[in-house]
């Protein structure tokens, strides 16, 4: 009885069993529609599972303007998930300070964790030299382009080197019969790369620093002005499909899958899209795929190779149990990164994962980026929640005529002033 006893009060207290045995549960958020890249997730989490007894990984799916609204309730919630998506930049800034991101710098830090990913990777998602998060992946944003609708309207690709060349391109397809660009504008977000494009064509890096630090006319002087009335010589043009202002992402990904357009400016992430948005399930095929980069504009600062993207990658929120932060290191380990760059789900950011790329659209995207000087991060998600709200509520008005170019700008330095 005695034996009995003690033996109850070890179980008890938990105090015999082994850490790996112990239960807990993960639960991982994620915003990925294509289904071979969710089930590449699930099949990592199940084999962290079968090396971790005891831990259950849970996948949980928002899609992502849904993750954008609700993430912020979420983080608060007592069931809130332990890992959730995220673009690094001044929202990730901006969650530390809440207080709902956890700190992983100790992890990060052992088991020779930072070694696997270069200096800029870990500084995309430190905050004050302390790491909160782990990046994924790299993007760049570009136009893509329908091979064959550009055959069928005579338009070289190759020949689109300036904003004009790029007007003159509009007007060919337009011509042919042929919808030039498809976006998704109820969304907001990718017709701010527009604006935000001709800024770093305009201005490079230097205007974009400048206005950060608040010198001069900030956000509302000249380069970002000329941004705004740039895009509208395109939009006077009229090149979006009808109805582009009421059409998602994911709807806009699967118009351009389906051939309803020739073209569209945005992040490599496209093909994945189109592949769970098109009526096919398939899309444009990679062979059929170009792309070309945001042309340069004239009289712009901004050197041609500079380029707008992201580093995208995970947060572990505050109070997760430490194995959602063991979790992302076996995901992100090479041997994993490897896998998603040899199945062209992404461009891997672990040191050596790049060469396991066998998508030639993949691998040009990563030279690319790898010759660029400046990589400058999203502007909705550099300048945080707020401004970066601001930015693209001015780009969906600007596409819709709804506001000048200079009162465009100027929202955006007050906002910009408000939150500093």
């Amino acid at each position: 009885m005695k034996l009995i006893r003690s033996l109850a009060a070890a179980l008890a207290m938990g105090a015999w069993l082994p850490l790996s045995v112990q239960a807990a549960t993960v639960r991982w958020l994620h915003i990925e529609q294509n289904p071979e890249v969710a089930a590449y997730y699930a099949d990592v989490a199940r084999r962290f599972e079968a090396a971790h007894p005891g831990t259950k990984v849970e996948l949980q799916f928002l899609e992502n303007e849904s993750f954008k609204k609700k993430l912020t309730t979420l983080l608060q919630s007592p069931d809130k998930p332990h890992i959730v998506y995220s673009w690094g930049g001044g929202v990730l800034r901006e969650q530390v300070k809440a207080g709902v991101i956890e700190d992983i710098t100790a992890a990060v830090d052992s088991g020779g964790w930072r070694d696997r990913l270069g200096p800029a990777a870990w500084g995309a998602y430190s905050v004050g030299g302390r790491v909160y998060g782990v990046p994924m992946n790299t993007t760049q944003v570009l136009f893509f382009y329908n091979k064959d609708l550009f055959a069928k309207a005579g338009v070289d690709a190759g020949s689109i080197k300036t904003w004009n060349d790029l007007l003159a391109a509009v007007r060919k397809l337009q011509a042919a019969g042929i919808t030039p660009i498809v976006t998704g504008g109820a969304d907001k977000w990718p017709l701010h790369f527009y604006w935000s494009h001709l800024a770093i064509r305009l201005g490079g890096r230097q205007a974009f620093e400048a206005a950060s630090a608040g010198e001069g006319r900030g956000f509302a002087g000249e380069t970002f002005v000329r941004a705004g009335e740039l895009f509208k010589e395109l939009v006077d043009l009229k090149p979006f499909q009808p109805g582009f202002l009421g059409a998602t992402w994911p709807q806009s990904a699967g118009q351009l899958g389906d051939g309803k357009g020739a073209m569209m400016l945005m992040g490599n992430w496209i093909s994945n899209a189109m592949a769970a948005n098109s009526a096919d399930k398939v899309g444009i095929p990679d062979d059929k795929l170009g792309w070309f980069a945001f042309p340069s504009v004239p009289g712009g600062k901004g050197a041609p190779e500079d380029t707008l993207g992201g580093m995208n990658g995970w947060l572990v929120t505050k109070g997760a149990p430490k194995e959602a932060t063991e979790f992302l290191r076996f995901f992100l380990d090479l041997q994993n990164q490897k896998v998603a760059g040899e199945r062209g789900f992404f461009i891997p950011v672990a040191k050596g994962a790049d060469g396991a790329l066998k998508r030639p659209m993949l691998q040009d995207v990563a030279r690319n980026v790898g010759r660029s000087q400046y990589h400058q991060l999203f502007y909705d998600q550099m300048l945080g929640p707020s401004v970066g709200a601001v930015v693209n509520d001015i780009s969906a008005d600007l596409a819709a005529g709804r506001i000048t170019p200079a009162d465009a700008a100027a929202k955006v330095q007050q906002a910009w002033k408000q939150a500093n």
